[in-house]
């Protein structure tokens, strides 16, 4: 944060905290915007605090195309997809049972169940369910989803 770095590298003795007006709360950000116009704070990440906030940043175009050929060709592990698919709030517990083996087996996303049978991708499982299915996939394996406690 630009202001954390500066009051390090100039010491909290050369900064002052001036207020410069009481307002009602929903003046706020009218009035702040007025001050950032006014006085060109350089400390301020917000330069218009009228605009909509976004999440996280925006890059350009050229910085898109950097990010994703810096990726290019890197695999993430299993235990890595795995965590990352758990971690969604979405997932979805899935129990697939196999014709072959008759085993049941138990998942904690779609995502998980698609790479652990080695389906090209998660989406012929949510199809599976979604048109609810009883044809087994491939004449091996049909799809259930567990509801969540």
């Amino acid at each position: 944060m630009p202001i954390c770095r500066a009051l390090k590298k100039h010491d909290y003795s050369n900064f002052e905290l001036t207020i410069l007006e009481y307002c009602s709360p929903d003046k706020c950000i009218e009035r702040e915007k007025y001050y950032i116009d006014l006085l060109g704070l350089e400390y301020n990440i917000v330069k218009d605090p009228t605009l909509p906030s976004m999440s996280g940043r925006t890059h350009s175009d050229a910085t898109k195309i950097i990010m994703s050929d810096a990726k290019k060709g890197k695999t993430l592990s299993e235990e890595t997809r795995t965590k990352i698919s758990d971690a969604q709030p979405t997932s979805q517990v899935i129990e697939v049972f196999d014709l072959e083996e008759k085993t049941t087996t138990s998942y904690n996303s779609i995502r998980s169940a698609a790479r652990a049978l080695n389906l090209p991708s998660h989406k012929a499982i949510l199809n599976y369910i979604k048109n609810n299915q009883q044809k087994p996939y491939k004449g091996r394996y049909t799809f259930k989803k567990v509801p969540k406690n």
